[in-house]
């Protein structure tokens, strides 16, 4: 038996003289190139559990931001991005890179000597962030570096444990680091620190203006990065030592800030947002495109009684669930300014505005109901031809043009940088097709600000009340506009995503989206959710 051990040993040493071409038929049997082939998955395999747990058990520092304690994490993903959470205020939601590596940045509250200094000196909150940028760089440094050695140390360990082998062992620690660094290399490339300019932020609705801060310097210092992050944790800072009452971001100089509302359905939870937006982030004017009421009957009209209580001008256009009832009623407030194929300024802003032509409830003035049909799209068109014809003969440069209908709105392409709607319950942003040799034109189509009313109970999630505010330069162009969103929950609970536009005088840059045309042929679309040319 020994010497037939031996001999099959010699048979398969690649050494021994003559045994070459046999050896080398062994090394490509098929059984064997499929062993090989498991050994290279079982190291990748490993390799990559013991990037992962390494990542999850040692990607996290503490560093100090400013004068905040702040927790830093590293862990897989896709798409990449960063969350920098504000416990209770909230989190800021930023696409700052790419690549398979996500930060989560945890501030922590401040502790009693440091809460202390701040109160007595609020001078301390400037000198403290200004030191916040290379803190994160640092803090940043040292995660990078701490995430890259747990990661090859951890596959270390479960390679040893899985293979027993030193070789296959040295070869998946070599893997994770190439692996890691690699990841945290196509971060670092493809880091875009302007993203702090457009956050999405989740959390209680009273402190989004202060996190997010004021657009207007946001427009104007986009590129400087340390400006906006000093900001940002002054702007936290403040409302961690804030104990009576929360700050309100004031306007800048030459801005003015607009609320475009729209689609209340009588839900009275809608006036509760309207106001708490209307003093959270200095507004204005407040735009209502339409559909305050349901029915537009008699009781409804108390409904618009909140109006007043705004003290802000209130610019209204009617609905098709609102009725020459309900038009009347929102004109008797005193801060209220009805449009109807009319032109107003306020706030420095030149506003044209139409009603709908239907009262939907009404079925003998609009047998056809809200429904696209060619009957309604030539009267919604209709409309939109004449506020169109309006604002080419006003002697005033027209600023924002309000229509209820997103299907109105083609007949003002070229006549006005932007027009405001609502209607179909669900937001939009949008180009309407460009009239050559005149200006574009950005459609902006809200969602409802009432939650669509009791309707909107109807699916198997309560639609969400929806608002945008939007900030316009000494230009009176758009420069930023925050979308607001909140759930079913409640108000105190709100998404809260900003949009920063590059060139105002070239408007968002955001897809083309068709009008419907007048035409014999029907396209019957109830609820009206999607516009497409008929």
């Amino acid at each position: 038996m020994d010497g037939h051990d031996n001999e099959e040993h010699r048979a398969g040493d690649e050494t021994s003289p003559g045994r070459g071409p046999a050896r080398r038929w062994t090394a490509w049997r098929p059984g064997h190139r499929l062993r090989r082939l498991g050994v290279v998955l079982a190291l990748f395999a490993v390799t990559l559990g013991g990037i992962v747990v390494g990542t999850y058990a040692g990607g996290h520092v503490g560093t100090d931001i400013g004068p905040f304690r702040a927790e830093l994490k590293l862990s897989p993903s896709l798409s990449g991005g960063t969350t920098v959470d504000i416990p209770p205020l909230g989190a800021l939601l930023l696409d700052s890179h790419d690549g398979p590596a996500y930060l989560t940045v945890e501030v922590g509250a401040l502790d009693q000597g440091r809460t202390e200094a701040l109160i007595d000196d609020p001078a301390s909150i400037s000198r403290a962030s200004q030191s916040a940028v290379q803190d994160v760089r640092d803090g940043v440094m040292r995660l990078g570096l701490r995430t890259l050695a747990s990661a090859v140390l951890a596959t270390l360990i479960l390679a040893a444990l899985v293979f027993r082998d030193v070789r296959r062992t040295a070869w998946a620690g070599g893997l994770a680091l190439v692996i890691t660094a690699g990841s945290l290399g196509v971060a670092a490339t493809t880091l875009r620190p302007q993203a702090i300019e457009e956050p999405r932020y989740e959390g209680l609705l009273v402190n989004a203006p202060a996190i997010v801060g004021d657009a207007r310097r946001i427009a104007n210092d986009y590129t400087k990065y340390a400006e906006q992050l000093q900001r940002l944790v002054g702007n936290v800072s403040k409302l961690y030592t804030t104990v009576s009452a929360l700050p309100v971001v004031q306007p800048s100089p030459g801005t003015t800030r607009v609320l475009h509302v729209s689609d209340m359905h009588l839900n009275p939870t809608g006036w509760q947002l309207i106001r708490t937006v209307v003093e959270q982030f200095g507004i204005d004017v407040v735009i209502d495109t339409g559909d305050m009421t349901d029915w537009g009957s008699e009781p409804e009209a108390s409904f618009v009684g909140s109006i007043g209580l705004l003290k802000k001008p209130y610019v209204f256009i009617r609905g098709n669930h609102d009725s020459p009832r309900t038009a009347a009623a929102v004109a008797q407030q005193p801060n209220a300014i009805v449009l109807n194929n009319s032109i107003t300024t306020v706030g420095g802003l030149t506003i044209a505005g139409i009603g709908d032509p239907r009262f939907t409830p009404d079925k003998e003035t609009s047998p056809a109901g809200s429904g696209l049909t060619a009957a309604v799209a030539d009267q919604v068109i209709g409309a939109g031809e004449q506020l169109a014809a309006t604002v080419e003969k006003s002697p005033r440069k027209v600023d924002i043009a309000l229509v209820h209908d997103p299907a109105s709105a083609g007949p003002l392409s070229g006549t006005c940088p932007l027009v405001l709607s609502g209607h179909t319950h669900a937001r939009q942003v949008s180009k309407l097709p460009e009239v050559p040799g005149k200006q574009p034109t950005t459609l902006m189509v809200e969602g409802s600000t009432g939650g669509a009313g009791l309707r909107g109970l109807e699916g198997e999630k309560p639609t969400p009340l929806t608002m945008t505010v939007l900030y316009f330069d000494q230009q009176k162009l758009l420069q930023a506009y925050d979308e607001i969103t909140v759930g079913g929950t409640g108000q105190s609970q709100v998404n809260l995503e900003r949009h920063v536009i590059r060139d105002p005088a070239k408007g968002d840059q955001v897809p083309v989206t068709p009008t419907p045309t007048r035409g014999p042929s029907e396209s019957p679309s109830p609820g009206t959710t999607t516009l497409s040319p008929t």
